[in-house]
């Protein structure tokens, strides 16, 4: 089962004008009951680049830097999930996650 905090490489294409393209990283944002019964989750894209916003934590991934885009969360089918890269605990970016939607 797919879970809150776990990150996939995502194929995201297509996509229109400025959304956040090609495959990807991409975080499990969506809730574990709902990753449970549904055939779709919530995913935020992970990039190495990316201009700096509150809504954008910044984390170590493997050994690298990386950064959350927040401000493009979306649902996806499950099948557009590649193959389970790791997690990033979600104490370094719920909270902002709650805040940018409250």
């Amino acid at each position: 089962m797919v879970k809150r905090g776990e990150v996939y490489w995502v194929n995201l294409d297509p996509t229109l004008g400025t959304e956040i393209n090609k495959t990807r990283p991409a975080l499990i944002v969506s809730p574990d009951d709902l990753n449970a019964v549904l055939p779709r989750v919530i995913v935020a894209p992970i990039t190495s680049k990316g201009q700096f916003l509150g809504c954008r934590p910044d984390v170590d991934f493997n050994g690298r830097n990386a950064r959350i885009l927040l401000d493009q969360i979306r649902s996806v089918d499950k099948r557009r999930l590649l193959g389970k890269m790791g997690e990033i605990d979600p104490l370094l970016w719920h909270p902002v996650l709650l805040e940018m939607l409250a």
